[in-house]
């Protein structure tokens, strides 16, 4: 066949101007400017850099001017169930192990419309707090209950938020010597099929995508042996990522003693479940010989200050798991277990508690902090060549943080004022490019109707949940 000779009819890119803006741009050289210009492109990062704009640019649809703001990547969600919306404030004085039996009875009477719910309002939470890419692990998957991986990744679409789907499975309940009820998990060969559809169907490989896919076993304790090990191997058969729970508490640590013979690291290990295309969530419980695995074999964490509080779980060992190597993203986990559902408070959050570890007030700093909910959180996703760090070239995934009012103005630092003080209002965020949120508010959603409707679905589970 002979090549076309048509003319090229492709659009001009449409431009985003920001200028007189702070900006930390979390680069390899955290480079930041206390007064630049981002120029977005379509979907993404055309030029950045000190002062104006160049001039003359082509089919600016939008100039905005950033004074009293900083612009920084946006933050970047690494572990969550967004179900758990739906069950917030409820057994608030338990470990994890007795937490866990608590809850397990209702939320496994689910349904679809429920967790659809719960996800709109998990993402609008995060979304309008500056989230520009979120997870969720969801691994509850009882009999009967609907399409919940679909519900899911409709209401990120909706929401226009970038997303990954970590597609949990259990499959040891309480007749094996699980916490889950019998009904609520699935048969070994179940969970595999429905994980490798989940995958075929929804996951987007290609540069900017915004819905991926990770296989995700629930946990050592809700899982069998057998269950992590075929799991490794399909995600890699299918070449996505892999993410389960793991080192939360000393529970489960003596559990894996019990069970297996060794302690959690060793038995990832063991099952295929170290290596760079995985990420944990908590690793709170975690020796020398742990971190120094995880480390060689670039296993990521998604830290979850707030929740490991919440659970009494411990004080994960962040700085020393930083200098050994290990990517380090933040989480705010399932909202039954940090009922507040923002990951921006967790900047504050993961700077404070590390600093009750024992490296004290050299734990972390405000610079650190926000890499780890930015760049970090893109590392452990597997997202970092796309997204995590405002850069030319990458996806225009940013945030305009408002710092000059009451509660931040007479903080000159601005990575100082967005770490250290109060929750900032989010005055612009962008994912790939298109607005999600202006002035706090949420634009392709309505957050009165979500939480009428997640207050509904809410008080439904607890009637179906007291009718057993």
């Amino acid at each position: 066949m002979a090549p076309s000779t048509a003319s090229s009819t492709a659009s001009p890119a449409a431009r985003i101007v920001i200028e007189n803006v702070a900006i930390a741009t979390v680069d390899t050289h955290d480079t930041e400017y206390a007064s630049g210009h981002i120029v977005v492109a379509d979907n993404t990062i055309e030029s950045i850099g000190a002062g104006k704009a160049p001039e003359g640019l082509e089919n600016v649809v939008r100039r905005i001017d950033g004074t009293g703001h900083l612009a920084t990547p946006g933050l970047v969600n690494t572990h969550h169930h967004f179900y758990q919306w739906i069950t917030r404030g409820l057994a608030t004085d338990h470990n994890l192990f007795n937490w866990l039996v608590a809850l397990y009875p209702t939320w496994a009477r689910i349904d679809e419309r429920m967790t659809y719910a719960a996800a709109q309002g998990s993402l609008a939470m995060m979304v309008r707090g500056g989230v520009t890419t979120a997870m969720d692990h969801h691994y509850v998957f009882p009999q009967g209950s609907g399409d919940l991986s679909g519900s899911i990744i409709r209401a990120a679409s909706e929401m226009g938020v970038r997303f990954t789907l970590a597609r949990g499975s259990m499959d040891r309940s309480e007749k094996d010597g699980g916490l889950p009820p019998d009904f609520a998990v699935e048969t070994l060969e179940g969970a595999l099929a429905a994980t490798e559809e989940t995958v075929k169907k929804h996951h987007d490989a290609s540069f900017g995508a915004m819905t991926q896919i990770a296989v995700a076993p629930c946990s050592p304790f809700s899982v069998s042996t057998e269950l992590l090990k075929q799991g490794a191997e399909l995600a890699r058969r299918l070449g996505v990522r892999l993410h389960t729970h793991g080192s939360e508490t000393v529970e489960e640590e003596k559990f894996c003693h019990e069970l297996f013979g060794m302690g959690p690291t060793d038995y990832f290990e063991s099952t295929g479940w170290l290596g760079e295309d995985v990420w944990m969530a908590h690793s709170v419980h975690m020796n020398d010989s742990d971190i120094a695995a995880f480390g060689r074999t670039k296993t990521g964490v998604a830290h979850c200050p707030s929740s490991n509080a919440r659970l009494a779980a411990g004080i994960a060992r962040v700085p020393d798991m930083l200098a050994a190597g290990v990517p380090v993203g933040l989480g705010v986990d399932g909202t039954a277990s940090n009922e507040s559902g923002e990951l921006h408070t967790e900047l504050r959050n993961a700077l404070l508690i590390n600093r009750l570890g024992a490296h004290r007030e050299a734990a972390l700093n405000a610079r650190q902090a926000l890499r780890l909910g930015t760049y970090g959180g893109a590392q452990v996703l597997g997202r970092a060549g796309e997204i995590g760090s405002l850069e030319a070239g990458k996806l225009a995934d940013l945030v305009l943080w408002k710092l000059d009012t009451l509660a931040h103005s007479s903080i000159a630092d601005p990575v100082t004022a967005l770490v250290f003080g109060a929750a900032a209002p989010v005055t612009l965020s962008l994912v790939n490019g298109k607005p999600v949120v202006e002035n706090s508010r949420l634009l392709h959603v309505d957050e009165d109707a979500i939480a009428r409707s997640t207050r509904d679905e809410a008080q439904r589970l607890a009637r179906i949940a007291a009718q057993d």
